[in-house]
């Protein structure tokens, strides 16, 4: 159960990054909050279910992180440090796209700078991210079975001679 979730919490994850970096007009400071609100109603409902071991807290990590970067102030050079470091789980094409998108909804809000683009840029140079923009949705995770030994020892296990095993020999 806890990995089907966890595939599920992926996917879901994976399409609302996806859409978020193909879609100019959901790049805003109101799309932000809504995606952590929703985000944050996945994560209640996770630990009401107990299955907050299961990992799928951690698939919607990306996204949580888009949505904050969404909602943080992108002037300054403090600004740019703080979405540096805040955003780990996003790729630095990510990051840049995310922010090339951004488009005020009011007039209280500016579109951000192509010079602060690039104070994100130098600060990320160093990253070592994979050259992928797009999450890839139909990645699946390895199921994992649990093993459980059998309390029954080999010596006493007797094979039907009706089974034609007789190349099988006890030691």
């Amino acid at each position: 159960v806890q990995q089907v979730f966890k595939q599920l919490f992926y996917v879901i994850s994976a399409v609302a990054l996806n859409n978020l970096l193909l879609r100019k007009d959901v790049c805003s400071w109101s799309t932000g909050m809504q995606l952590r609100f929703n985000i944050s109603q996945l994560e209640e409902w996770l630990r009401g279910k107990n299955l907050q071991q299961s990992g799928a807290a951690q698939t919607l990590e990306p996204l949580i992180q888009a949505a904050q970067l969404l909602q943080l102030k992108k002037k300054t050079s403090e600004d740019a440090e703080a979405i540096c470091s805040l955003c780990t789980s996003l790729t630095t094409q990510q990051i840049v796209k995310i922010l090339n998108l951004y488009t005020p909804v009011n007039e209280f809000e500016e579109r951000v700078t192509v010079a602060f683009i690039r104070e994100i840029q130098m600060h990320l140079q160093k990253r070592n991210d994979p050259p992928q923009l797009l999450l890839d949705f139909k990645y699946m995770f390895p199921v994992l079975l649990p093993f459980n030994p059998s309390s029954i020892t080999m010596d006493s296990i007797h094979i039907p001679a009706s089974l034609n095993l007789e190349f099988l020999k006890k030691v």
